[in-house]
Parts: structure tokens; C-alpha cells; sequence
């Protein structure tokens, strides 16, 4: 991979994302691995990972692929230790992975949809969370950790997705919980929300992405999705040491739509 002035912040680091096999995730991990950084990629499926795993190196990036299910502790803390004895330590962790259920009004929610939506997008960062800590406060320099949320659940609101905005609020308070309990033991945490983004998820059922170029320029005061780079700038940002005294915050990519 080429390298400038400006784009070796993450040289040497040891970084995990989960939900890396596709969108945000994949583009986050890509974007690490241009900067230096030494990625571990983690998901459920392992052909989307390999994926990931081959484009980074193409590029001359450094990564590898470890499947975990962030719906359960005993798989995330194996995903972090072996993070840990690939590259000696876990500098940076992003935690990406998550999943949208449940259209609907509140009281057609199904308990299936919305436990799941619990268990992956709310207990999964939890799980996360706590063995990422782990390591990175016994470790010289500490780490920093960065939250995927959504604009959609603190930020603002729309109807029939009351599971999918219960689960995001809910990672953005618990980012903020965890950046004050664990700022002193050199843990650095923050979340990124996205609004509508490059994904499969920003589309509408039936929707093709020409159609939704259009329904954004009457939609988004930015008129248009953000790319998944703009994303992944936004998460390197907050991971980096540009941004060593942001602790706890939620930063809005989403092109105006939360304003």
C-alpha cells in the first residue's frame, strides 16, 4: 500500500473490527490497513472475511479473518484473545457488527425480532466491550475503542423501527457510560453514528440505489448517502491520536439528516 505523511497514524497498530465482511465494517478495515495498521477482521461467515481479507491485501495491506458471533461472550473473548496472540497486543477495536429487524409499528414487533436486536446490536457491543477493556487496560498506552451506532435512535426518529432505534440509543448511552467509567484506565472510547450510507441497508424494499440517488435529494439536506469512506475517515479519526482528548462522544455522519 502506498504511504504519506498523512497516512501512516495506524502504523504498527494491531486493530480489530467485527462486522468486517461487508459496508462499513469491510470499508473501515480497508481503510486501517492503508494507514499501517494490522488488521483482524471478525464476522460470522467466513467467505465475506476472506474477502475483506484478500482487497487489503491486493493492496499491500497486512489482515486476517477470525469468525465470532458477538451474541455470545465466550465467542468474543476467544475473537479478542486471538486478536492478542496474532499481534502481541489490540491497539484499536471497532465494534461494527449489528443487524436491522423488525419493521413494523410497536405493537406488531415480534419478541423474535426484537430479542435479536437486543442480543447482537446492545449485549454484542457489551460483550465487546468488556473483553476489549480487558486487554487494552493491561496493556502499555492503553487503546481505543470506537462504537458503530446509528443517527437513527438518539439522534433522531422515524416510525416503524422502534426495535432498530431502542438498540442504537442504546449503544450511544452505553458508549458514553464506558468512556467515563474507563478513560482512567487508558481506554478511549467513542461511537460513530451513520445515517443513510453506501449499504444495502439505506435502500427500501424493492428499491434500487438509482431510485435511491433520487428519493435522497428531496430527502438529506447533504441530498445524497455518505460514501463509505466518509464513514471509515470518520472512525479513523476518533481511533487516532488527532483525537486524544474526545472521550465519550457520538459523532453524527449522516449528512444533516439529525440536525
Amino acid at each position: 500500500m502506498t504511504s504519506s505523511t498523512s497516512s501512516t497514524r495506524f502504523t504498527g497498530k494491531s486493530v480489530l473490527v467485527t462486522g468486517a465482511g461487508s459496508g462499513i465494517g469491510r470499508a473501515t478495515a480497508l481503510a486501517f490497513a492503508a494507514e499501517g495498521a494490522r488488521v483482524v477482521v471478525a464476522g460470522r461467515g467466513r467467505a465475506p472475511l476472506d474477502e475483506t481479507v484478500a482487497l487489503i491485501e491486493a493492496a499491500g495491506g497486512t489482515a486476517s479473518a477470525v469468525t465470532a458471533d458477538v451474541s455470545k461472550a465466550e465467542s468474543v473473548r476467544a475473537l479478542v484473545a486471538e486478536a492478542v496472540a496474532r499481534h502481541g497486543r489490540l491497539d484499536v477495536a471497532v465494534n461494527n457488527a449489528g443487524v436491522f429487524r423488525g419493521g413494523g409499528p410497536v405493537a406488531e414487533l415480534s419478541a423474535d425480532d426484537w430479542q435479536t436486536l437486543l442480543d447482537i446490536n446492545v449485549t454484542g457491543v457489551l460483550h465487546a466491550l468488556q473483553a476489549e477493556i480487558a486487554v487494552m487496560r493491561g496493556q502499555e498506552g492503553g487503546g481505543t475503542i470506537v462504537n458503530i451506532s446509528s443517527n437513527l435512535g438518539a439522534h433522531t426518529r422515524i416510525p416503524g423501527v422502534a426495535g432498530y432505534l431502542t438498540s442504537k440509543a442504546a449503544v450511544s448511552a452505553l458508549t458514553r457510560a464506558a468512556a467515563l467509567d474507563h478513560i482512567g484506565d487508558g481506554v478511549r472510547i467513542n461511537a460513530v453514528s451513520p445515517g443513510a450510507s453506501d449499504t444495502t441497508m439505506s435502500l427500501l424494499p424493492g428499491e434500487s440505489e438509482a431510485e435511491r440517488a433520487v428519493r435522497m435529494k428531496s430527502s438529506n439536506p447533504l441530498g445524497r448517502v455518505s460514501r463509505l469512506t466518509e464513514v471509515a475517515a470518520a472512525v479513523l479519526y476518533l481511533a487516532s491520536d488527532d483525537a486524544a482528548s474526545v472521550v465519550g462522544t457520538d459523532l453524527v455522519i449522516d449528512g444533516g439528516a439529525a440536525a
